[in-house]
């Protein structure tokens, strides 16, 4: 745990649920991550957590940052941040969000179809323009399912159609999905981004690996080193300019999401484990148990003792607010209602996933936690 985020949960008395951020450890992480990729540029992934002080943190720290909408380039700008630091990295905007960007700076772009290239050179004219190739995203915890991404052969024709509107074909990115563990399977993209550009004729493209560095929740991951050393190792990398999107690797570890136990069920006939219902579930900040795809790690503070195994889920009357029932959890026999339960790691897709008013559960809280003496 984080000294800062310790200090501030200390206060049993705060109302929950709430999340709880130490900006510093967005800018350790930041750190971490230029280390590992010495000459990349960074854009934080605004969308893992737009918070004021995060933002203001990176831009200190010398990051940039991938924006998806017009909205975020104007918390990135509210901030301090450069325009020219800001790229909008959602393929799917819309003339007028298209248009709103190109007004406040922004002049890098991502797409991946002629219809997209047809709206930025009508309300982006001159913007450099990075084709989003459809690349394997095996590995991950929350797969793209080909939403979005180019075959290589209209990603090249794509690239070859800048020029002739008023565009600038700057390079290739893709994504290689969320809480990506496979740094092979980052190599792979790379290999086949560089093709592309190759087969564009690009001499020094861009290539911008997306996001989707994984964050150690309740398993460890590779390093952000091993990632590296895997990009850093495809033929032909060097001619490249490297862009990294990260968001839930700098975020994550500086969040602990607070809830309260509502209720400590046992269910006789149903199951053989208590059923744990918390004041937050999926609607208030826990959207990505989804499919259980991340897995938080718990602690209760306060509560010792044997631990027994539960089903945990939110508090909302939607059949789909159960947290875990697959994903094998244990918690203090002694648990009950009023309890803490703390999810660590908890900083990413958590606020900016939280619904505003489900069930009439306003949208989560989020505070700062003050800095604390090293």
């Amino acid at each position: 745990m984080h000294p800062a985020l310790d200090a501030f949960l200390a206060d049993r008395d705060r109302p929950t649920p709430y999340l709880v951020l130490d900006p510093a450890v967005v800018a350790r992480r930041h750190a971490d991550v230029v280390a590992a990729f010495p000459g990349a540029e960074v854009l934080y992934a605004v969308k893992a957590c737009p918070h004021p002080a995060v933002l203001r943190t990176l831009v200190a720290a010398g990051a940039g940052f991938d924006a998806a909408s017009p909205a975020e380039v104007d918390l990135c700008l509210a901030a301090g941040a450069d325009p020219a630091r800001i790229g909008l990295g959602n393929p799917v905007r819309g003339a007028a969000a298209t248009a709103a960007a190109h007004r406040a700076g922004v002049r890098r772009f991502v797409t991946d179809s002629v219809e997209d290239l047809d709206e930025l050179a009508a309300h982006a004219p001159g913007a450099a323009v990075l084709v989003r190739l459809l690349v394997d995203d095996s590995g991950s915890a929350t797969p793209f399912f080909g939403k979005f991404g180019a075959t290589p052969q209209v990603a090249t024709d794509l690239l070859r159609a800048c020029a002739s509107r008023g565009l600038v074909a700057a390079g290739v990115t893709f994504h290689a999905g969320s809480q990506q563990t496979r740094p092979t399977t980052y190599a792979a993209g790379v290999a086949a981004a560089l093709a592309v550009a190759r087969d564009a004729g690009l001499q020094h493209p861009v290539l911008d690996v997306g996001g989707g560095l994984p964050v150690a929740y309740r398993a460890d991951v590779p390093s952000f080193t091993e990632f590296a050393a895997a990009i850093g190792g495809v033929d032909g990398i060097d001619a490249a300019q490297l862009v990294l999107e990260p968001g839930r690797a700098l975020v994550a570890e500086a969040g602990v999401l607070r809830t309260s136990v509502l209720r400590v069920s046992r269910r006789p006939g149903v199951d053989h484990r208590r059923w744990v219902y918390l004041d937050a579930g999926r609607y208030q900040g826990l959207a990505e148990t989804e499919n259980e795809a991340i897995g938080y790690p718990l602690r209760v503070p306060g509560r010792d003792g044997p631990c027994g195994p539960v089903v945990l889920a939110g508090p909302t009357c939607d059949g789909d607010d159960v947290l875990y029932r697959r994903t094998p959890y244990a918690l203090p026999l002694s648990l009950r209602a009023g309890d803490h339960v703390d999810l660590l790691h908890a900083g990413a897709y958590t606020a900016s996933y939280a619904s505003v008013g489900f069930n009439g559960f306003g949208p989560l809280p989020v505070h700062i936690a003050p800095a604390h003496p090293s």
